[in-house]
């Protein structure tokens, strides 16, 4: 047996169809470390976590879980859980260090040791291209709001194509573009810092544009057999009230929340709503002819990230926001009910929510839930036993989501909980923990926390026990 303390999968109360995947998954910066080591150069996010009062601690990623010189640790404690499939990224400065020109083999040859490791565990690895690390020099040179970055983008996915392309057939280009623009370009609360709805709307688009650019590349390098993805935070919004205008509150959100990536990835346009609001910021100029078409290359499969729900109300929030040309029109509620250690309410049934949406949305599209889980404040008892009931309590509520939609005609093909370890959690720092595994970071020491022992026995099972 591999997973631990695994019983037969006979007793799942709630079971999943025979082919689902049971992930898990992690993001570069969050859990490598070796920032400076074999050629690896500084990204956005190493810049910022320099700049005081930006990240709680003054943490910074230069460590983290270690991951780069504890890889062979951590792929067999996946083994040992049972995990058929791990989500990771590549740290594109790590392999393209200024984001143009030829790659590093060194950065190139850490990820196909890991694959290599994965393959050899029975698990399938599933790349993700992005999560949120440009290499800064890019940045210097006007970041994501430039179309140059998605060009350069686009060559680096030919990169790894070609370094993992024997080895991988699961690809992710992006993960969650709406964080990266609207955080890092709108609000500021994430790397690179700035404060432009402008910007942010279009570095959007240049993402929308990357995403189209890097499948096309993947299509032609990879065989047919291969799935290409692209992973989407999706706001499961809802309206305070019946009232118009709150429900003109979360058609906003929903135009710049969602349907600004769902609409020109799936339908080839931009939202026409969206292009009204935001009349005010920008003329949208910088979308040329063929963009669309781009960015609505086919793919295989769609990624949902999903923690919580979002409660909207007329009214305004404060600047600077991340809701490009809804600032001044809308207000955010907090949902009833628990709340995690990032203070986000504990909701599945807006994953539900989601799932349906989607499928009505998007007949014919596969979804897989990419990122679920929750932070706790976890510790180790003397016995060095970690307890963490309320997330147990969490997953077991939206994995009982997922299977009710599967039950109503959602096509979800996986879950991939997040995270496996514990991890610099961005402008948080060290100070919220996600993982099903506890670290130790002044030791690195790994412990399974119950959620894993609790996930190991759904995978052996199949699914939920009573």
């Amino acid at each position: 047996m591999t997973a631990l303390d695994a019983r037969p999968n006979t007793t799942a109360t709630l079971r999943f169809p025979d082919a689902f995947r049971w992930g898990t998954a992690t993001a570069a910066y969050q859990i490598e470390g070796a920032a400076a080591e074999d050629g690896r150069t500084p990204s956005i996010w190493d810049t910022f976590s320099r700049v005081p009062g930006k990240v709680r601690n003054g943490d910074t990623g230069d460590i983290a879980a270690d991951h780069y010189h504890r890889m062979r640790e951590d792929v067999a404690l996946m083994s040992r859980l049972g995990i058929t499939d791990y989500r990771f990224s590549i740290a594109w400065p790590r392999v393209q260090p200024t984001g143009r020109g030829p790659a590093v083999q060194k950065g190139l040859d850490f990820y196909r040791r890991l694959v290599d490791e994965l393959l050899a565990a029975g698990i399938r690895p599933v790349a993700t291209l992005y999560h949120w690390d440009l290499p800064q020099e890019l940045e210097d040179a006007g970041g994501w709001p430039q179309r140059e970055t998605a060009l350069r983008f686009r060559e680096y996915a030919g990169i790894m194509a070609e370094a993992l392309g024997d080895r991988v057939s699961t690809w992710t280009t992006l993960n969650e573009p709406w964080c990266a623009a609207f955080l890092g370009y709108g609000s500021g609360v994430h790397a690179p810092g700035r404060t432009s709805d402008v910007a942010s709307l279009r570095a959007a688009h240049h993402f929308n544009l990357a995403h189209g650019w890097a499948a096309q590349v993947l299509h032609a390098a990879l065989p047919s057999t291969a799935e290409i993805s692209l992973t989407l935070n999706l706001h499961a919004v809802r309206p305070h009230s019946d009232s118009a205008a709150d429900l003109d509150a979360a058609r906003r959100i929903d135009a710049v929340g969602n349907r600004i990536f769902l609409d020109p990835v799936f339908h080839g346009r931009l939202p026409e709503d969206l292009i009204r609001d935001t009349a005010p910021v920008t003329d949208w100029s910088f979308v040329l002819d063929g963009d669309l078409e781009v960015a609505s290359t086919p793919i295989d499969s769609l990624g949902i990230n999903y923690y919580s729900p979002t409660v909207v109300a007329a009214g305004s929030c404060e600047a600077p926001s991340p809701w490009a040309g809804a600032e001044q029109h809308v207000r955010f509620l907090p949902a009833p009910g628990p709340r995690t250690a990032m203070d986000w309410p504990v909701d599945a049934d807006g994953l539900y929510e989601l799932l349906t949406r989607l499928r009505d949305d998007l007949p014919g599209v596969p979804l897989v839930i990419t990122e679920n889980g929750a932070a706790y404040d976890d510790y180790a008892d003397p016995s060095g036993e970690v307890h963490d009931p309320e997330r147990v309590a969490y997953l077991r509520s939206h994995l009982t989501a997922v299977h009710r939609a599967i039950e109503d005609g959602a096509d979800v093909r996986g879950y991939f909980l997040w995270s496996l370890l514990d991890n610099f959690e961005w402008a948080y720092g060290y100070s919220k923990r996600f993982g099903i595994v506890h670290v130790d970071f002044a030791t690195q020491r790994r412990t399974c926390k119950d959620s894993a022992r609790w996930y190991a026995d759904v995978i052996a099972r199949g699914g939920l026990s009573a």
